[in-house]
């Protein structure tokens, strides 16, 4: 499956980039993209070719905050059509719902969800597009997105408690203070921002409700408003990235989380070619690694956030998808990682990325 994402993903890509001392035009052309391509920010554009850029940019300037510098600078005119409805919405609350209902017209592979426990929301938020969903500068554009949406809507008022991300550490993280408002955290259980419940419910002063409306009918005008049949097993593959590190990532869950019985979803998935298991196997083949390869995490809770009751039947999945016990896996893992420290010249020295 191919996945779309407006050409507006790449919004101050090539002055952040450019500043770094890169050839954004060449860099652009070797991906599959232009400058002409992205200057229109409605214009639909491969993922695949977005991460890439952004991974290999990173990479070439030495500047793992690359994504993250990206989204320091946007605004919610950036979010296109559902911009006029998001900024009138009544709460932060209403504009989190309006943006998961049209997030297809965004960016069709990131699922978000809104996590209640108490006094505290969690706002996760995962790329479901297999390989993309690792991409860091992917990960950290998308929520140094939503961090600066919540910001526009609440301005001083939003002081989320943390950030979580699943990868490492960069060894600085004051872009990731500045931009996101707050000291994040790495190397966690699943990617997104926690805060508290009352700021969601906090009423938004610039809200109209008369142009709430007039914006909800304009989107549903709009070619492409409704999701298309096929979305039933992206919408399967995005529930189950939320749902399987909160142990929640079965059919009956999901089914009544999209609002159908078990049966019928079922019956949607087989006419799509594909089994509810399919997925769930898929997916977690996506996400082993990004667990595997943090060593916080033992064998054991790695099992239990992929939905295994016993570390055994892990072992054996795993095993069964990459050739070897896991432990193997991870010794494997470290031998390469020791050679690579011994051979860079940067740890050697000690210098430290931008």
């Amino acid at each position: 499956m191919t996945f779309l994402v407006r050409a507006a993903a790449l919004t101050n890509y090539t002055e952040v980039a450019g500043h770094l001392g890169l050839d954004t035009a060449r860099l652009l052309r070797q991906h599959g993209l232009s400058l002409r391509l992205i200057a229109d920010p409605e214009q639909r554009i491969p993922l695949h070719c977005v991460v890439a850029l952004l991974e290999e940019s990173a990479r070439l300037a030495d500047c793992p905050t690359l994504g993250l510098r990206m989204a320091e600078s946007r605004s919610i005119a950036d979010f296109g059509a559902i911009s006029l409805l998001l900024t009138h919405q009544r709460t932060l609350r209403d504009a989190l719902d309006a943006t998961i209902q049209y997030q297809h017209l965004l960016n069709e592979s990131l699922a978000l969800y809104v996590e209640e426990a108490g006094t505290t929301v969690i706002l996760r938020e995962e790329g479901a597009a297999g390989g993309a969903a690792q991409s860091r500068q992917a990960t950290e554009l998308a929520l140094g997105v939503l961090c600066r949406m919540c910001s526009a809507l609440l301005g001083t008022h939003w002081r989320p408690r943390s950030v979580k991300f699943t990868h490492e550490a960069p060894p600085d993280t004051s872009v990731h203070r500045r931009v996101l408002g707050c000291t994040p955290q790495f190397g966690c259980e699943f990617n997104g921002i926690v805060c508290r419940a009352a700021d969601l419910d906090r009423p938004n002063p610039s809200a109209d409700p008369a142009m709430a409306r007039y914006a909800e009918r304009l989107l549903q005008s709009l070619p492409g408003a409704k999701k298309q049949e096929h979305s039933v097993v992206l919408d399967v593959r995005k529930a189950i990235y939320l749902m399987l590190p909160m142990g929640r990532a079965t059919i009956e869950q999901i089914a009544q989380g999209m609002g159908v019985n078990v049966r019928t979803l079922q019956r949607q998935l087989e006419e799509a070619g594909v089994t509810f298991t399919d997925l769930l196997q898929e997916v977690r083949s996506e996400i082993v690694l990004r667990y595997m390869e943090n060593p916080e995490f033992t064998l054991a809770r790695i099992a239990e956030l992929l939905g295994y009751g016993m570390p055994s039947s892990f072992t054996r999945w795993f095993n069964a998808q990459f050739g070897m016990a896991p432990i193997a896996w991870r010794r494997t893992l470290a031998r390469g990682s020791e050679g690579r420290k011994k051979s860079s010249p940067q740890r050697r020295s000690g210098q430290r990325l931008r």
